[in-house]
């Protein structure tokens, strides 16, 4: 019991983290980043429309944005500035969010899946880090596609890290694990060595001001990033607790 919740300085050589957004992950991961630097963040819906709306979206509204504007080409430029700050290479995958599209199109776990498998396995990980995915449908998608590329590449560790904002939505978090704990992939609080990374990630948050207008706006974040940064590593129950999954 004494390693329970602990992670090997092995484990950390080589650290991906798989963000929704352009955001997410350092909203989410950033002191971990900042004390791992080298470290790479692959973000799922990187991708812009083919015409942006106008008038623009309720979020892009919210973030600032007028018609016209690129949108992900300034937020681009925002996470460029923000995974510099913590020392992080950014990969962009070119999925649209579902805010740019019609619900019958918005792009689901089979559309991720295989260019997510081949991000991460390029970066021959040692860690895994994936969101919770909650509430948002592109924070869900970007979950499931990692959990299926966790099926295929089960070697290195995975942990999950809470989607900041969404977490605080009651039950959300609560729900997740408990789906996560009834398929036999039992998620546990794990302790990582982040304290010395807390001021880069105020620093990098920073970098973001589009959308902390818009998380300020609808989710009131400011007096919530004192919240700290929980991993829960996913992996199999120890040996004989299996029974409590159906209990």
């Amino acid at each position: 019991m004494r390693e329970w919740g602990l992670v090997e300085a092995t484990e950390l050589e080589r650290v991906v983290v798989i963000s929704p957004h352009l955001d997410d992950a350092v909203l989410g991961c950033g002191a971990l980043l900042a004390t791992q630097p080298g470290s790479t963040v692959i973000t799922v819906f990187s991708g812009g429309p083919s015409e942006y709306p106008d008038p623009p979206t309720p979020w892009d509204a919210l973030c600032g944005f007028t018609a016209g504007d690129d949108v992900l080409g300034a937020r681009k430029k925002e996470d460029t500035a923000a995974l510099a700050t913590v020392g992080a290479v950014a990969v962009w995958l070119d999925k649209t969010e579902h805010q740019y599209l019609d619900r019958p199109d918005w792009v689901g776990v089979s559309g991720v899946v295989d260019d997510l498998e081949a991000a991460v396995r390029a970066c021959e990980p040692t860690l895994v880090l994936a969101p919770f995915g909650l509430a948002n449908p592109d924070h869900d998608v970007t979950h499931q596609a990692a959990l299926v590329v966790r099926e295929r590449m089960p070697k290195p560790a995975w942990l999950c890290y809470e989607d900041t904002g969404y977490k605080h939505i009651p039950g959300m978090l609560a729900w997740r694990v408990s789906q996560l704990f009834r398929r036999g992939i039992w998620p546990t609080p794990v302790a990582v060595p982040i304290d010395a990374g807390r001021d880069a990630r105020s620093a990098a948050i920073a970098c973001y001001p589009s959308q902390l207008l818009a998380l300020e706006a609808d989710w009131q974040l400011g007096p919530k990033l004192v919240s700290p940064e929980q991993y829960w590593r996913l992996a199999p129950p120890p040996p004989g607790w299996e029974r409590l999954s159906a209990e």
